[in-house]
């Protein structure tokens, strides 16, 4: 039985608590956030003991694991905390918001076993997008497609006290609401090879200090993918990759693989449980979460783990180098 504590009481920190309170193998006993009201609400829901940060929480307690549900910039800097102490982390995305937050991760990892939580690796969809291009069931892949369109207003932002500013979020829907699609075409395609981006601020302007739109050019694994992430549409629409392979094109959206071939159209679904939080979350963390205990529990690699998100952080700060100059 692992004994686990969550670190920030928020949205996502809820997803989190209730696939703790459902694995057989952990047993969510503290949390901690800066908001007294967060923690204690989570504290009651699920039996645990409520403190008002992460220090106070690990003096008090032993912990074999956190959650880091925390903003961006404290997650590379809580995992060294906690890998410090000999306490496994997995983190909320994204693992870092500079590539000097990086070496903090190598240093918690090289002590500890740490994960990302990169959920929607883990959906049918794109288990199944992943073998039929490893298999070489419709040729070789040519090139894609992925768009973002979401919703954001001022509140999202002003309310949150961290989101919005390029030294707490670490930059806008790149780095909040698309990294997940961006982590896919990393996985579907393979290493980044090139990026050209642009950035701009559309509605938000002089609301927030980071893009609400990106637009970029990348090569991965030599192929060439379009892709366009906002947080400027008016609802926040299913996320879409297209990926055109010589026999076939495979659309992947929400929780379904459509296969176009000069046959005709396929459309694939798959059982999936539903989802804890916002639908567009995905369905994938009680899975992903359960991989990470199995992985700890077994002594193998998570699939998760820092070396294999090092290409989407990299590519991501890369994409941030080149669009930050145009805002």
């Amino acid at each position: 039985m692992f004994r686990v504590a969550i670190i920030g009481c928020g949205g996502i920190a809820q997803v989190h608590a209730a696939v703790l309170n459902n694995l057989p193998e952990t047993e969510l006993i503290a949390c901690a956030d800066i908001r007294p009201e967060r923690a204690g609400a989570m504290a009651e829901k699920y039996g645990c003991r409520a403190y008002a940060s992460m220090d106070a929480l690990l003096d008090a307690e032993t912990p074999d694991a956190v959650h880091l549900c925390t903003p961006h910039y404290l997650h590379a800097p809580m995992a060294k905390a906690a890998a410090d102490r000999g306490i496994a982390v997995f983190s909320e995305k994204p693992p870092v918001i500079s590539r000097e937050q990086w070496a903090l991760l190598e240093d918690a990892a090289a002590k500890v076993p740490f994960g990302v939580c990169f959920q929607n690796r883990y959906n049918p969809n794109v288990e199944e997008a992943k073998r039929l291009i490893r298999e070489g069931v419709y040729g070789r892949l040519l090139g894609g497609r992925a768009f973002v369109t979401w919703k954001r207003e001022i509140p999202y932002y002003r309310d949150s006290g961290w989101r919005g500013a390029w030294a707490t979020e670490g930059g806008g829907v790149l780095i909040n609401q698309s990294i997940h699609t961006l982590d896919l075409l990393v996985q579907l395609f393979g290493a980044p090879d090139r990026a050209e981006t642009h950035m701009v601020n559309h509605h938000l302007k002089g609301a927030i200090e980071v893009e609400d739109t990106v637009e970029a050019y990348l090569i991965l694994g030599g192929c060439p993918v379009l892709f366009y992430a906002t947080t400027a549409y008016t609802t926040d629409a299913p996320v879409m990759i297209e990926l055109h392979l010589e026999k076939a094109v495979l659309r992947l959206e929400s929780d379904a693989l459509e296969i176009r071939t000069g046959d005709g159209t396929e459309r694939r679904t798959f059982e999936v449980e539903a989802a804890l939080g916002k639908g567009y979350w995905g369905t994938g963390h009680p899975a992903c979460i359960a991989d990470f205990y199995a992985s700890v529990a077994e002594k193998r690699p998570f699939r998760n783990n820092l070396a294999s998100v090092k290409d989407t952080a990299d590519l991501m700060l890369t994409m941030y180098e080149q669009g930050r100059a145009g805002l």
